[in-house]
């Protein structure tokens, strides 16, 4: 529905023009159509292809993305093949433009039409394991703290300050991490069967089902077969180190699957013969021991919320009432790393959460950050109290430039007639007036009050020659109220493109 209303109320040829300049990263042209028509953020391709918010998520046109969201473009909108936004990003490995999803609230549960395939699944087959750490942050900041979630709560700090009380919920948090697409693959078989150790070795510590199997029945097609655990599968890849840390973390060498393989007949078959020592049932070899994630991050979710409670701030100068932050000096210090209490805005913050990948024991606990200025292990991040009350700074651009207002509301009118005349380069330095070269008139009247604006506006209609009426008409239609319409352009009708579903939305993302 939103689809069909973006494409009626806009314009074909501003649509595929937005389209084209989110495909192509051009902010410029995709802002200037948007201030057109706001209605082309809900735009998508005929055939329902592929939105704008799809092609700029698949090509990391994070800007893009942004600007669509604060147009009205729908964040959980689908493509042809059922896939979201998140999903391409995961897919091309985009972290900010996932970033700035999850700040959008976008659904992670959604799985596409084709292959049941959720966000999780893209981002494990093509191992981005900063994707698949941001998809699961508002689900559990780290897992392995069991001694933070032994209550059954996350502690992030103070309650008033942050949503530190959230309820731990286990069983939300096993559902998204194994949930099955079709033939009941889970995110941990794409990433075991691909070989992506990184994201193999964050699903585990998220609690991922070790013998999770596949099925027999689903369009997908096994060439290993049906009751496959993830070890057949890294077995099949042939990653050494996926293997390992599966063994190490409780996989069994001795689950056959519905073929009657064992994990070594697959990596016998598959010709994976470095990993035949290592899955033979009667090894003796010593497994190595594998730390936690460098991929875990503690303070990812509380970060999150407080961005999406005070939002992003632009990257201008900071204020003279607070501290500039000391890592990019361009916003000011919204909040406090718990701990060491050094000062960051938002945005370093969350970057600073979204993309570390040090090695846990540096920073101290396993899962917290390293803060950049003392490298003091940060757990959690603490809002900063705003100021209750502010004097408000005069604005230039908001005062009025009228002569007449400087005159007191309880003066009389000989004191307003004894009052020096103001020149209006004195009284204001700033044109009030909508366009630079319109100047605005001192007011005349010494004797009395202003005259009303529609007194001043008929008089204006009596001094103006009859020709700006029909220069008015050239640029744009006039309706009875006065008002001049925007002229649109007409309506451009495109053939209906066909193809299979998922290879026409690729290939169409590809141009």
């Amino acid at each position: 529905m939103g689809n069909s209303l973006g494409n009626s109320l806009g314009c074909s040829a501003s649509g595929e023009r937005l389209v084209s300049a989110a495909r192509d990263g051009d902010l410029v042209e995709a802002r200037m159509l948007l201030e057109l028509n706001p209605s082309l953020a809900r735009y998508s391709t005929f055939g329902g292809l592929n939105s704008p918010l799809h092609f700029a998520a698949a090509k990391g046109h994070n800007e893009i993305v942004l600007l669509l969201l604060k147009n009205g473009a729908c964040v959980d909108s689908r493509n042809y093949c059922g896939q979201t936004a998140l999903m391409q990003a995961c897919r091309y490995g985009h972290w900010e433009v996932v970033q700035t999803l999850l700040l959008f609230r976008c659904n992670v549960t959604r799985a596409d039409y084709l292959g049941g395939r959720t966000a999780l699944h893209f981002a494990a087959m093509d191992g981005h394991a900063r994707c698949l750490r941001l998809v699961v942050a508002d689900y559990l900041p780290s897992v392995p703290q069991e001694s933070r979630i032994s209550s059954g709560y996350c502690e992030l700090g103070d309650a008033s300050s942050s949503p530190s009380r959230q309820k731990f919920n286990p069983s939300a948090l096993s559902r998204l991490i194994n949930k099955a697409a079709d033939g009941g693959i889970t995110a941990l078989h794409m990433a075991a069967v691909n070989g992506h150790f990184d994201c193999v070795q964050l699903l585990l510590d998220l609690h991922a089902s070790i013998s999770a199997v596949t099925f027999h029945y689903g369009t997908a097609v096994s060439l290993i077969g049906s009751g496959s655990t993830p070890l057949h599968y890294a077995a099949c890849g042939g990653n050494l180190k996926c293997c390992q840390i599966l063994l190490a973390r409780g996989a069994s060498r001795l689950t056959l699957n519905c073929n009657g393989w064992l994990p070594l007949d697959v990596a016998r078959i598959w010709r994976r013969h470095l990993l035949e020592p290592i899955l033979n049932p009667n090894s003796k070899e010593i497994l190595p021991t594998f730390p936690p994630s460098n991929y875990i991050s503690l303070p990812l979710f509380s970060i999150l919320n407080i961005a999406r409670d005070c939002g992003l701030q632009p990257s201008t100068s900071a204020c003279d009432d607070k501290e500039p932050c000391a890592v990019c000096l361009e916003r000011t210090c919204a909040v406090a790393a718990e701990g060491c209490g050094h000062e960051l805005c938002v945005s370093c913050a969350l970057n600073l959460c979204s993309t570390g990948s040090i090695t846990t024991e540096a920073a101290g606990m396993p899962g917290s950050i390293p803060c950049p200025l003392c490298r003091h292990g940060v757990v959690s991040f603490l809002k900063l109290p705003t100021n209750t009350v502010k004097e408000p700074k005069p604005s230039l651009a908001l005062s009025f430039c009228s002569p007449c207002l400087q005159a007191s509301d309880a003066g009389t009118a000989a004191q307003a007639a004894a009052a020096p005349p103001v020149a209006l380069e004195v009284s204001c330095p700033v044109s009030c007036g909508p366009f630079p070269s319109v100047s605005v008139a001192a007011c005349g009247r010494r004797n009395g009050p202003c005259g009303s604006v529609e007194e001043e506006g008929e008089e204006e209609e009596r001094r103006l020659p009859r020709g700006s009426e029909s220069d008015a008409a050239e640029g744009g239609k006039i309706d009875g109220g006065g008002r001049l319409e925007r002229a649109s352009c007409s309506g451009i009708f495109w053939s209906r493109r066909s193809c299979h579903r998922e290879q026409q939305c690729d290939s169409e993302i590809r141009v």
